[in-house]
């Protein structure tokens, strides 16, 4: 691997951020591609390449990139290796209750990297939530510096509006692949006309599931846990590109 593009993915590991390597199989050229386009360092500087690739080379890429796929393309003649290099997809959860105790080390089965948000310490303690990321802070204060991205996944399960309600307008304002808010259809109508009153608009507000999960039947924290992973699951692989 060239040093330069060992370079620019170090970059991208340090950041947490995904992308794409992209290798010519004729003449062994490569690139990075990410959500801004394709580009490669140059004495530490980020250098745009979009006009020197195809237009549908570039459009493989992301989408390569937003699926978390690899795949081998032949495109104007010339033969492609793309492969997305990325960190582990992020979930974040807002509430410290009973089915937070059984999702969380379900999420980490599949490969998430957690995180849960509740300001009430004495629910989001060390005693009750012992391998996971705890942040003691309110939503509105913490969720702006966490750069939620097309990686993550946003869950809220607190039942309390004063805490849910800025974790889901802040997933809104992201790009955040899934945003799940338990509560009954009834409560959710209401959370969403409070949302509206906030300059969310009804297409905005289609990307939160809720109530939260696919209806498999269950009722247990286990069972709804299963069913909030299963469609966090569905939701991360069938996204449109």
């Amino acid at each position: 691997m060239k040093q330069n593009v060992l370079a620019a993915l170090i970059e991208a590991g340090l950041e947490a951020r995904a992308v794409v390597l992209v290798r010519n199989l004729a003449d062994g050229e490569q690139f990075l591609v990410d959500r801004v386009g394709a580009y490669k360092l140059e004495e530490g500087v980020r250098k745009s390449i979009d006009s020197e690739i195809s237009r549908e080379l570039l459009e493989r890429s992301q989408g390569a990139l937003a699926r978390d796929d690899a795949q081998a393309a032949e495109i104007g003649g010339q033969r492609y290796l793309i492969q997305t290099l990325s960190p582990p997809p992020r979930l974040f959860i807002i509430g410290a209750v009973h089915i937070a105790q059984k999702l969380i080390p379900m999420a980490h089965l599949a490969g998430y990297e957690v995180c849960l948000i509740d300001p009430r310490s004495a629910f989001a303690s060390i005693e009750r939530f012992p391998s996971v990321k705890i942040v003691n802070e309110w939503p509105h204060e913490v969720m702006p510096k966490l750069s939620l991205d097309s990686r993550s996944a946003v869950v809220t399960l607190s039942h309390d509006a004063k805490i849910d309600e800025p974790a889901l307008q802040a997933a809104l304002e992201s790009d955040a692949f899934y945003i799940g808010a338990l509560g009954s259809k009834k409560n959710h109508a209401k959370r969403l006309e409070r949302l509206g009153e906030r300059g969310f608009d009804g297409k905005r507000l289609a990307r939160i599931y809720g109530p939260v999960g696919l209806p498999l039947g269950g009722r247990s924290p286990a069972e709804i846990a299963i069913a909030i992973l299963a469609q966090i699951t569905q939701a991360r692989y069938q996204k449109v590109v």
